[in-house]
């Protein structure tokens, strides 16, 4: 069993593999690599995709990166393999990200990626630390996981689903802030698991023995 974190040119990507190795160690889920090739990717039987930045900088990225994104979509789309979207990494498997400049996205859960704008004004933005979650629906990815427990974010954009049975989870925030995102073989999370503590690391450990 091999799960691979893709290594696009997103930023260090050190803490999340140590949580994915540790937990994979823990659930017995085999090997966990950081890798940038594609052969690799197209054979991992989980993906793991990070990101750290914004929107517009990492979907190029992905763009320059053509043999990773062609083994992304085999993989996930075609193929149906475990895919884990976290922070910007999720925010990619929208339509299109409005941060800056319209930019399409994957498109693989519709919706768009806007600015956060909290209902009051003293909020801060980015929405940066620790914040409850709310769950709204059951998900084997979720599996131990209640509303309450919280789980850390520093973002500035929300990715806001077009149909709303793909928000598995949202966060108060001076409104509702999208958390987690399913669909089919897919799940997203905008907070950082890899930085949540108790919380983040049975999310990983329930991604990597979860089976759509």
């Amino acid at each position: 069993m091999l799960t691979a974190i893709i290594d696009y040119g997103s930023g260090n990507l050190h803490s999340a593999e140590k949580a994915f190795q540790r937990m994979a160690g823990e659930v017995n889920a085999g090997e966990v690599i950081v890798t940038s090739d594609a052969d690799t990717i197209a054979r991992a039987d989980r993906l793991v995709l990070p990101g750290d930045g914004a929107f517009p900088a990492c979907r190029q990225e992905l763009v320059d990166h053509t043999a990773i994104c062609e083994a992304m979509e085999q993989a996930v789309v075609k193929e149906g393999r475990p895919f884990l979207g976290i922070c910007v990494g999720m925010q990619l498997m929208a339509s299109i990200g409005r941060e800056y400049e319209d930019t399409p996205g994957l498109d693989w859960i519709k919706g768009e990626v806007v600015d956060i704008t909290p209902s009051d004004p003293a909020m801060k933005v980015p929405h940066m630390g620790w914040n409850d979650l709310v769950l709204h629906q059951e998900h084997a990815v979720l599996d131990g996981i209640t509303s309450g427990d919280h789980a850390y974010f520093v973002h500035s954009f929300r990715f806001d689903v077009t149909n709303p049975a793909d928000q598995l989870a949202h966060v108060d925030y001076g409104g509702n802030v999208t958390a987690i995102i399913a669909r089919d073989n897919m799940i997203g999370m905008q907070f950082h698991p890899e930085k949540s503590q108790h919380t983040g690391l049975r999310l990983i450990g329930n991604f990597l023995t979860w089976k759509p």
